[in-house]
């Protein structure tokens, strides 16, 4: 009989390469995590490092120390990302045994002060306030409810994304009929905008009227500004 001496050279060759892949894989699953590396894709302060440690810690009693092969990443990325702080997480491990995770944070755009108060981030949900930072962002005041952000919302974010508007409005206000009026930084009087119905027009209005009054210096005379017509802003004086 004659024997194929190349085909068993191979065989052996296959075997040998699964056994080492076998072995490598035992030593590096049984391999222990050595650290846990924490970066935030952003500036807001509103987690700290410490505070993520504890998220991650949350199911496990711990996370550095153990073997890899015992820890679920998956599990680690949803605990994170069911933070109500946070937008995105990704959690991955490397070969020699760190964990990084990648935090991206909310962002506040507004702040509901009524009975209850948290913030609503740029997406318009809710999001609780932080033991570690306060962001400074326009007060939400009136009859407002967490599950009904809807048109809330679309003044906040018109406001939070108008450079102008960034820089003097300190409190927006829902009324029962869901009509709304904003209080500004360095002025008495309040502007009334109705409903939010061609916002993007009454708000040119108002600041076409606000750079006009401010340099005619005629902005102390008035108590209110009123917007819920389209063409037209009425002021009322002091």
């Amino acid at each position: 009989m004659r024997v194929n001496w190349n085909l068993l050279k191979l065989t052996l060759l296959l075997v040998i390469v699964v056994l080492l892949y076998a072995f490598s894989s035992a030593k590096n699953g049984s391999r222990l995590v050595e650290s846990i590396n924490i970066y935030f894709e952003d500036s807001n302060p509103f987690l700290t490092e410490k505070n993520v440690s504890k998220l991650l810690i949350q199911n496990n009693d711990r996370v550095t120390e153990v073997p890899k092969d015992i820890l679920d990443l998956n599990q680690l990325e949803t605990t994170l990302n069911n933070n109500p702080l946070i937008k995105n997480a990704e959690v991955y491990m490397s070969v020699n045994g760190e964990i990084t995770a990648k935090i991206e944070q909310k962002t506040p755009i507004a702040r509901v002060s009524t009975n209850a108060s948290y913030y609503i981030d740029e997406s318009g949900n809710y999001m609780p306030l932080s033991s570690n930072y306060s962001a400074r962002v326009p007060l939400l005041t009136g009859s407002i409810e967490k599950n009904n952000l809807e048109y809330v919302f679309v003044v906040a974010n018109k406001v939070y994304n108008d450079k102008m508007l960034k820089k003097h409005v300190v409190e927006i206000h829902q009324h029962n009929d869901m009509t709304y009026s904003m209080k500004l930084r360095k002025n008495d009087f309040k502007v009334y905008l109705g409903d939010i119905k061609n916002l993007d027009k009454k708000i040119g209005n108002f600041k076409a009227f606000y750079i006009k009054a401010l340099k005619d210096r005629t902005l102390k005379a008035y108590s209110l500004v009123n917007l819920q017509f389209d063409n037209q802003v009425i002021c009322t004086k002091t």
